[in-house]
């Protein structure tokens, strides 16, 4: 087998690819079919509700997230799972009653969006850890990138068949089928062998559980600096459903089927970034920070696309600048962290990640409003260039690095650190600060070089 899919030989990750690919395609039908509802049904094409939604759905994140994680650390992590999934499914079929009897209110989404986010908040830092129990630690980077694949692979077919769906049945039909697909996943939960799981520790109740994992996060300079550029460009740059939809409908005056579309476009560089991601065993801080600037460049290049077709087209290297940026972070958050306290590193990390949605969305619609849908767009592509050349200016003064490149010659990257042995004695712990640097960075070489310093 491929390396690409190499975590597809495990049984229990087979159930759970498989069935996350059929949820995933459900989840990304209901995205759209919101978008639309609430921009062309219940009200005339506002961007503000639209964000405002999206705040809702993610706002309950921000807030809970900590004491999610708290909970992911403590309890039977399948049986979790099962649980937040069914509620997630119930919530989608109710909405989609609503709609389809012709009495939502603006209101109603509203509330369903809060509530959605409070399942969501629990789900997210159970289902990022229960990834752990079913590969063994060495696939688990692996294992992260095929599941970024099947959500993205979903989103390929999703929007698409959304768009055509609601234009054929109108949008309520996406609800009921979001709802309906969350059976999947329940019924792979239950199938799971489950001597084959690879049970990380239960956390014991105790006192200061919360405040461990965030003192947790405060020593790891690492991690900050992963959270930092993640909250930044997630806050206004990853609103891609509600850039889509002005774009679509106010500059290029489509409708539901090329709103669609676009979202299946941006898919495939998306899709491409998960899948070059599940052939990394180690990916580190250097790539979060590069894959940054690099969305910076391409959503700046998006914004400025005069056609409908060339915006599409410029979608897809935002999708694989923005893939590659969020596996690297989610598989070095993960694979870097005590399995004792995953849970709730990795609840404050989808904190930072999803709760900045909240913030940036009302202020992107905002923004789409006051100054039109390219400067939307345009903030995100400023932020992620302006982040990323922070950080990494940051980390080279702090970590005390060198970072020289060769286009020519082996090794193409070479890292040093701190002083060198002609500028005085070296202190006791510097090579493990140099192999503690190089790691970081994910660079071969100069861990190579550190090992025998």
């Amino acid at each position: 087998m491929s390396p690409t899919f190499a975590s597809l030989r495990y049984y229990n990750y087979r159930l759970w690819f498989g069935a996350a690919l059929v949820s995933n395609v459900g989840t990304w039908m209901q995205r759209v079919a919101q978008d639309w509802v609430v921009l062309t049904v219940l009200t005339d094409h506002s961007a503000v509700a639209v964000g405002f939604v999206t705040a809702l759905q993610f706002a309950p994140i921000l807030f809970l997230s900590a004491w999610a994680g708290v909970v992911a650390d403590r309890v039977d992590r399948r049986k979790l799972l099962m649980v937040t999934q069914a509620a997630m499914g119930v919530l989608a079929l109710a909405l989609g009653v609503l709609v389809l009897s012709g009495k939502a209110e603006l209101w109603h989404v509203y509330v369903f969006a809060a509530l959605l986010g409070c399942v969501t908040a629990f789900d997210n830092p159970v289902r990022q850890t229960f990834v752990a129990e079913m590969v063994p630690a060495e696939k688990l980077s692996n294992a992260v990138g095929l599941n970024s694949a099947s959500f993205n692979a979903a989103r390929l077919v999703g929007p698409g068949v959304a768009g055509l769906l609601i234009a054929a049945v109108g949008s309520g039909w996406m609800f009921v089928i979001n709802g309906l697909t969350f059976i999947a996943v329940i019924m792979a939960m239950t199938r799971m062998r489950l001597g084959e799981l690879n049970r990380l520790p239960i956390a014991a109740r105790a006192k200061g559980q919360i405040r461990e994992g965030v003192r947790y996060v405060r020593n790891r300079s690492d991690i900050i600096v992963i959270m930092v550029v993640i909250g930044v460009v997630s806050t206004f740059g990853l609103n891609f459903q509600l850039t889509s939809a002005v774009m679509a409908t106010e500059v290029f005056h489509k409708g539901a089927g090329e709103y669609g579309i676009l979202g299946s476009i941006l898919a495939i560089g998306s899709l491409g970034g998960a899948l070059l991601a599940a052939r990394r065993e180690r990916p580190r801080v250097r790539l979060v920070i590069g894959s940054a600037f690099a969305f910076g460049v391409a959503a700046g290049a998006m914004a400025l696309m005069p056609t409908y077709l060339t915006y599409a087209l410029a979608s897809i290297p935002v999708g694989f600048a923005s893939l590659t940026m969020m596996t690297a972070a989610n598989s070095t958050i993960q694979m870097t962290t005590d399995p004792k306290m995953r849970g709730r590193v990795m609840s404050l990390y989808m904190m930072v990640f999803l709760g900045a949605t909240p913030i940036g969305s009302p202020i992107v619609g905002w923004i789409a409003e006051a100054f039109g849908p390219r400067w939307s767009i345009g903030i995100g592509a400023i932020t992620a260039i302006i982040v990323s050349i922070g950080a990494a200016i940051w980390t080279r003064r702090n970590w005390d690095y060198t970072v020289k490149y060769q286009v020519f010659h082996r090794p193409h990257v070479a890292v040093t650190y701190g002083m060198s042995a002609d500028d005085g004695p070296v202190r006791p712990d510097e090579p493990a600060k140099r192999r503690e640097v190089a790691d970081r960075l994910g660079v071969q070489e100069a861990k190579d070089r550190t090992a025998g310093a």
